[in-house]
């Protein structure tokens, strides 16, 4: 036996100059605290795309936070409802506390057959078992799923009337889907687009409901106003300017002396926008003088502060608006999206547009580093879900 034959090892997707190749690298045993698992299956994000670009540092070679995946084995002191091997878990990407763990930006992702899940993570919760486990191929939208959820319940403290979501990606498509469970079966949904093409694919696939169109958005009517901001982080800015000029003139003639900035979910003000996309160093729009949009998109993180934290600001035409945005999200926040999936999958599963094996993830992976669009032969693509077939147990896992 030679010593290539001797070393576990594993199959992982690798950013590498050029693109991505389908790697065998060496499965590590887990030290005290850590944790190895399985991935089932694995969803890219858009995320995850602008880092294939170049357009983000993340030096993480294996990306990948979205995914269900199966314990392995478990590291001395490990918890006891993680230590048995097969035990279907989510991975929260995201440590409130600990910036060196974010799952597929500086810590390898689920990209792979085998992670090593870090005992800062372990140790802090990070590692969720589920008690309701969704259909494989849906595993890919739980933490886009969470996330969407953080979102809403940031913009159900205005108790809107209409929901207007700019962005046809993955996390628009799941806000409008999802909005009315969380917000009421009576608020108006408006789904905006930013080309004809994302609007054709979404009215091919219409869900009831919900009103699509592109910018300018039609008259919303009386009422609050929420918007959500889920536009890839080069096109935020434009849509919170958009967003801005949704409603009506606000409440600035009874709201004079108000404070600037509230940390509270009292719902006054007629608007409520939460920015959830990224935001483009030093971002500033002069609607809003004097705003640190990027102080208000970190306010909230893993589900933390309770209650959570908004900014009151005014416009520069004098409209107040309540302004939030979130990093992460929290266990629970996982937890109702694998239940949300498992009892309404019909109204999610057409969002996973591509279901492949780790070969062709390479080739798709490869294609979308060196190309400024979002299709896979000339098809849309809103989630690629890799489905990772079950690996017989390496040596290390077998002994």
């Amino acid at each position: 036996m030679t010593t290539a034959e001797r070393v576990p090892s594993h199959r992982a997707l690798v950013r590498e100059p050029g693109g991505v190749r389908l790697r065998l690298r060496p499965t590590q045993a887990p030290a005290p605290g850590e944790l190895l698992v399985a991935t089932q299956v694995a969803g890219l994000c858009g995320t995850d795309i602008q880092m294939l670009r170049g357009l983000r540092d993340d030096p993480a070679p294996v990306i990948g936070h979205e995914g269900i995946a199966r314990v392995v084995a478990a590291g001395p002191g490990v918890p006891e409802a993680l230590r048995r091997p097969g035990t279907p878990v989510v991975v929260n990407p995201t440590h409130r506390t600990d910036p060196s763990f974010l799952l597929g930006h500086n810590v390898d992702g689920l990209l792979q057959e085998r992670t090593l899940i870090p005992a800062t993570a372990v140790r802090d919760g990070l590692v969720v078992p589920l008690a309701q486990e969704p259909d494989p191929v849906l595993g890919a939208l739980i933490e886009p799923l969470a996330a969407v959820r953080y979102a809403l319940g940031l913009l159900a403290t205005g108790r809107p009337r209409t929901l207007v979501v700019y962005g046809d990606g993955t996390i628009g498509q799941l806000a409008v889907r999802a909005a009315r469970r969380r917000l009421g079966a009576d608020v108006r949904v408006l789904l905006v687009h930013h080309t004809p093409d994302g609007l054709a694919w979404s009215a091919e696939r219409a869900f009831p409901g919900v009103e699509l169109t592109l910018d300018p958005v039609p008259p919303v009517g009386p009422g609050p106003v929420a918007a959500l901001l889920a536009t890839p982080r080069d096109g935020t800015l434009a849509a919170l300017a958009a967003a801005l000029r949704l409603g009506g003139p606000g409440l600035s003639d009874r709201l004079d002396d108000a404070p600037t900035d509230d940390t509270t979910d009292d719902p006054t003000g007629d608007l409520t926008v939460d920015l959830f996309g990224g935001l483009p160093p030093g971002a500033a729009v002069t609607e809003l003088p004097g705003v640190d949009l990027a102080a208000v998109r970190a306010a909230n993180c893993a589900g933390h502060p309770v209650p959570y934290a908004f900014t009151t600001a005014r416009t520069a035409a004098g409209r107040r608006v309540r302004l939030t945005g979130h990093r992460g999200v929290g266990n629970d926040h996982l937890a109702e999206a694998a239940a949300e999936l498992c009892h309404h999958p019909e109204a999610y599963r057409d969002l996973v547009t591509h279901v492949v094996g780790p070969p062709e993830a390479a080739r798709i992976m490869t294609g979308l580093s060196a190309g400024g669009g979002r299709s896979v032969a000339g098809s849309r693509l809103v989630k690629l879900a890799v489905r990772f077939a079950p690996a017989p147990p390496t040596p290390l896992e077998a002994q």
